[in-house]
């Protein structure tokens, strides 16, 4: 469904983009129409005494300003459907990747949960790290900010492991 969803918008915005593309090439072809052309000889223009009258192509004009209202009827409501779909994609992916963050940062809090309940509060870094599947800088990150947050002290071995102790 989302995929149709951003097939559409696409098509939708694509399509309402050459609707105003070619209202707006109407309307600029209608404004060259309706300058004045100056005659480049003047002597011809006299002799035929038809000195500053101007003969609009009627027919002309109506098919671009036809052509121009088309595309806004056509092209404002395709666009304006368009935007609409992709900005409701857009906000459904955003609320699919924060619903996507909470639960991995939940499942990350009850792996921690478990394992001070387990180990009667003691919780070395390399056991969550693999208990969590979490990178060893990531995990060491989590543990010092739970430390943090709960009191806890942290001890490291003369092997150069470190152990948290929380208390229960």
């Amino acid at each position: 469904m989302k995929t149709a969803e951003k097939l559409a918008a696409g098509w939708l915005l694509t399509l309402g983009f050459m609707f105003l593309s070619i209202s707006a090439s109407a309307v600029m072809q209608k404004h060259d129409m309706q300058k004045e052309i100056l005659p480049r000889w003047r002597p011809v223009a006299e002799s035929l005494d038809i000195s500053d009258q101007d003969f609009p192509n009627k027919p002309a004009m109506d098919v671009l300003n036809n052509t121009a209202f088309n595309g806004l009827i056509f092209g404002v409501p395709t666009s304006v459907l368009g935007v609409w779909l992709a900005l409701g994609a857009y906000r459904e992916s955003r609320q699919e990747r924060k619903a996507i963050k909470a639960q991995a940062k939940d499942q990350l809090q009850s792996t921690f949960y478990r394992m001070i309940q387990e180990n009667n509060g003691r919780i070395t870094l390399v056991s969550f790290a693999m208990q969590s599947q979490l990178p060893p800088a990531t995990a060491r990150q989590y543990l010092d900010e739970q430390a943090k947050l709960f009191n806890a002290n942290f001890k490291v071995s003369e092997e150069g492991g470190i152990s948290y102790d929380f208390y229960i």
